[in-house]
């Protein structure tokens, strides 16, 4: 049994946030593979259902993001799932929109939701980071992640989410790099990052929309 975490915050206001692709990554991966109902508990929501030959519980925590660590210590323990059977679904900065990158352990880069978890349960846990780009100056960024994605975003953020729930079986055998691989190449496929874009397209796009 393995338990993948979408880290947002709860409500209408934060819905399209971008702190919030976590939430969106994991609630596709319930729709496209047909997991039960989201219900209430362990301070969260969640879902369960089975990617390949893994059953796999999906959990949205609702303590908002800076104490996401509460549910997942919750979740965990209540089903006894190791700290290295728990991936945590996130937003990452350092990552230029649509990126995705997969590693375990390592720093939490200042990011709120991963220290809460870090402290609950240890620092082995996977993280799926889904890029959303840096604003480009640090007293930017509060604002940054907690606006929602802009209308010129919808088509990648749709693109990415469809893409980690089609491919998230390799993410619960554990084979990481052929993860990021197969999401790269859907997003490619989508003409987000073929050669011209790469250098000038949606990551450079995204970081002139951010600032002001």
């Amino acid at each position: 049994m393995r338990l993948f975490v979408g880290l947002g915050n709860p409500g209408a206001k934060y819905a399209r946030n971008r702190h919030n692709i976590g939430f969106m990554a994991v609630d596709e991966i319930a729709r496209r593979h047909g997991f039960s109902p989201w219900r209430r508990r362990f301070q969260g929501e969640t879902s369960e259902g089975a990617l390949g030959t893994e059953r796999i519980i999906l959990l949205k925590p609702t303590t908002y993001m800076n104490d996401s660590g509460r549910s997942v210590q919750e979740a965990a323990s209540f089903f006894k799932i190791a700290p290295g059977d728990v991936t945590v679904f996130h937003d990452e900065l350092e990552l230029p929109p649509g990126k995705v990158r997969v590693k375990i352990g390592g720093g939490i880069a200042g990011h709120n939701g991963l220290r809460s978890i870090s402290a609950h349960i240890g620092n082995d846990y996977r993280r799926v980071r889904l890029g959303i780009g840096h604003p480009g100056v640090k007293e930017l960024v509060h604002g940054h992640v907690l606006s929602d994605f802009a209308k010129a975003d919808n088509d990648w953020v749709a693109t990415l989410c469809e893409a980690v729930a089609e491919h998230a079986a390799l993410v619960a055998k554990g084979t990481d790099a052929t993860f990021a691989n197969r999401v790269h190449l859907a997003m490619q496929a989508k003409g987000f990052f073929d050669q011209g874009r790469e250098r000038q397209g949606i990551g450079r796009r995204f970081l002139r929309q951010a600032r002001p």
